[in-house]
């Protein structure tokens, strides 16, 4: 079995670690939970305790390290011997550890979804004899597995466009959302310059404007400008396409109040007053659902085509517990490109892009399969 570590305790880490200590021992894996804080780590040791009933003789599959990131010396020693490091911490952390993996000779993934960071783990992975794979969640991450397939299927492109959203399924406030995700994240999406091509031009725009509402099985949304979901793809579909684009997906009157907070009132320029703010304010929930809408046209055999990608992902029951789709589908993903990356069919150094993965391959996995089977009708 391959020895893993996963850096960050807390709504994604956690499922993660839970669903590869789960593997079967063919490809299995030992799993090392690290993070600061010593009550997150009891309460994770506690819950999987639980799932897994009565003691056994095994050595466990599941343990946990009391670890700060922030010193290099414990970093490093918790980097020893592994096969792999997945950073599931906040994104102001992830190059520390993308620079503790290289030293260290250890495969790299993560989840982030700030662009700078990537770009810099980029520049690190250059000449590296391990794989840096950043942005393994859903957006981005699966997104870009998902247009880069359409994609393939056209003689050329004309346009990509990427709509994804994590909402609660039964909202109940003016902001029409309940925290499922980092709220440090979603602020610096909400922040952060856009890429996207415009008219065939590579370009920046800004964050929450460009909005849109479309409708879905009977039910309206909007859609706006956000940063870091596309990933690499605008490198990679650079001068093949005149329109290339994402934006996050929230039911209509969000983005007017997240303007109005963060530009009228200044909270983008104090970003720790605005997320106590709304995790003061508005509660978490695991009743939440998952949308991924990808639109892709162009020509193919001299005509005008437009082919669609549509999935909804509800909260269900997982290892004996309800979690939120946000947590099965961004843990199922990281999951599933570790799992890719172990199997041999992955690129085994340098940097990975998640539009170099193959679709099927994605979807033929046993953790990305959560995203190809039919959509429950509720939430759980």
């Amino acid at each position: 079995m391959k020895d893993i570590l996963v850096i960050g305790g807390g709504k994604i880490g956690s499922v993660v670690a839970q669903l590869l200590a789960d593997t079967p021992e063919a490809g299995g894996y030992r799993v090392t939970v690290a993070d600061r804080s010593a009550e997150v780590l009891a309460a994770l040791l506690a819950e999987t305790e639980r799932a897994a009933g009565p003691p056994s003789h095994q050595p466990p599959r599941l343990t946990t390290l009391l670890l700060d990131v922030a010193d290099p010396a414990q970093l490093a020693q918790a980097l020893r011997g592994r096969f792999a490091v997945l950073s599931a911490a906040p994104f102001h952390l992830t190059l520390r550890v993308a620079q503790a993996a290289r030293a260290a000779g250890v495969h790299y993934l993560d989840l982030t979804e700030d662009v700078a960071s990537t770009r810099a783990i980029r520049a690190l992975a250059d000449g590296a004899r391990t794989a840096f794979i950043p942005q393994c969640g859903l957006a981005p991450g699966f997104i870009a597995i998902v247009a880069a397939d359409l994609a393939r299927q056209f003689d050329s492109l004309d346009s990509v466009r990427m709509r994804v959203g994590a909402l609660p399924a039964y909202p109940s406030n003016a902001l029409n959302y309940n925290l499922t995700w980092s709220t440090e994240g979603v602020i610096n999406e909400y922040c952060e310059p856009c890429e996207a091509i415009v008219d065939g031009h590579l370009c920046s725009v800004p964050a929450l404007e460009e909005r849109e509402e479309f409708s879905l099985d009977g039910v309206l949304y909007e859609a706006f400008n956000t940063s870091g979901g596309l990933g690499t793809l605008c490198e990679t579909l650079a001068g093949k396409v005149r329109t290339l684009n994402y934006r996050t997906i929230r039911y209509p009157g969000h983005a007017a109040i997240m303007k109005a907070l963060l530009h009228d009132l200044r909270l983008k320029d104090r970003r720790d007053v605005l997320k106590d703010i709304l995790e003061q304010a508005l509660p978490a929930t695991m009743q939440d659902v998952v949308i991924v809408f990808v639109t892709v046209a162009g020509q193919r055999d001299g005509r005008l085509m437009q082919e669609t990608y549509v999935r909804k992902v509800y909260s269900r029951v997982l290892a004996g517990k309800v979690h939120s789709a946000i947590q099965i589908t961004t843990a199922s993903s990281l999951c599933a490109m570790l799992d890719l990356l172990a199997s041999g069919a992955l690129p085994q150094h340098g940097f990975v892009k998640q539009e170099d993965v193959a679709l099927a391959d994605f979807l033929g996995n046993r953790f990305g399969r959560v995203y190809g089977a039919e959509a429950m009708a509720h939430a759980a």
